[in-house]
């Protein structure tokens, strides 16, 4: 198989004008590319990735980690994330954790023994100072608010969003009013409680333990929710839904349970996701693809330039109101 030198010998250029064309540099001339593109292919010349990271101290590689690939929110800062990368010619090694800490802490070895330039971590399941330490090794952005002295974050004010929410249903003139999340203890889903808990004391109202629903990650938890609210004597007659999909399958199996939406229960969403918009569910949007574009940037910024200091943007949620409130 050939190699670099020969097919500049070939092409009668440096290797430093092949390496150029291979890596899509400009300041080389269509006629000559071409030249060089021919031969390559001819000789069936395949670039040395190996030799390229130790040349140029990259891997072309950023991290992703999430819990599930099949959770649609996440789907979605991935899209976002996706378009960023390949704009800047950066491959995507996108990696399922299934929330285990174990399992994070091996892809943060990756970055460690720099197989990756860095990582975007779209939710966590260790703590900060496990993420800390691992931020003196390449840069790490996390795609929800963090608690770290090094780690910097473009996220959605959780808090915010489950507060509007709250206040809506609250001005709708819902007392009884429950909440579905993912997991219970999770950064994110520790602010959600805290704004719901915050909005019912504001309103003299006593949350009822039966309405709150956790870990709840799949369309069919929300099925699920909806017949244990079918079954109850006492149902809550609004919920708030920290994903789309969950309440797109609380709405669709409570109408086939004879629950009118929202005569007997009202549903207020909590994300960007299409299906929101399809069935009609009152959603407080939030801009996950974006949030997504702008990790990427934040941490392309930091691959090439070797920022340290922590950086925080926050992205606005925005009710959408709809029919199933």
């Amino acid at each position: 198989m050939a190699n670099i030198r020969e097919i500049a010998r070939l092409a009668g250029v440096s290797v430093s004008t092949v390496s150029r064309v291979l890596n899509n540099h400009p300041y080389v001339s269509e006629q000559k590319r071409a030249e060089i593109m021919r031969i390559i292919k001819e000789r069936n010349y395949v670039q040395n990735s190996n030799a390229v990271h130790l040349s140029t101290g990259k891997t072309m590689v950023v991290g992703v980690t999430l819990p599930l690939v099949n959770n649609q929110y996440y789907s979605s800062i991935i899209e976002g994330i996706a378009a960023e990368a390949a704009r800047h010619q950066y491959n995507l090694m996108v990696c399922q954790t299934n929330n285990s800490s174990e399992q994070e802490q091996s892809i943060l070895r990756l970055l460690k023994n720099k197989k990756m330039d860095g990582l975007i971590m779209c939710s966590r399941a260790n703590g900060c100072e496990t993420i800390d330490e691992y931020a003196q090794y390449g840069p790490i952005i996390t795609c929800e608010a963090n608690e770290t002295a090094f780690v910097s974050s473009v996220h959605i004010d959780h808090y915010q969003t489950f507060r509007i929410g709250m206040e809506y249903l609250l001005g709708k003139g819902h007392r009884k009013i429950g909440y579905c999340i993912g997991r219970k203890n999770s950064f994110n889903s520790q602010h959600r409680k805290r704004a719901y808990h915050d909005m019912l004391r504001s309103a003299d109202v006593t949350p009822a333990p039966d309405w709150a629903f956790e870990n709840c990650l799949t369309v069919q938890d929300g099925k699920d929710i909806a017949h244990r609210i079918w079954q109850m004597k006492e149902r809550p007659s609004a919920l708030i839904v920290s994903c789309n999909h969950i309440a797109a399958g609380i709405v669709k199996e409570a109408g086939r349970l004879g629950l009118r939406v929202p005569e007997d229960l009202a549903i207020v969403g909590c994300d960007d996701q299409p299906i929101g918009e399809l069935l009609e569910i009152t959603t407080v949007s939030s801009p996950s693809s974006l949030m997504g574009k702008y990790a990427f940037e934040m941490l392309y910024d930091r691959i090439l330039h070797q920022h340290k200091e922590k950086e925080e943007k926050e992205l606005p949620p925005l009710l959408v109101e709809r029919g199933t409130t």
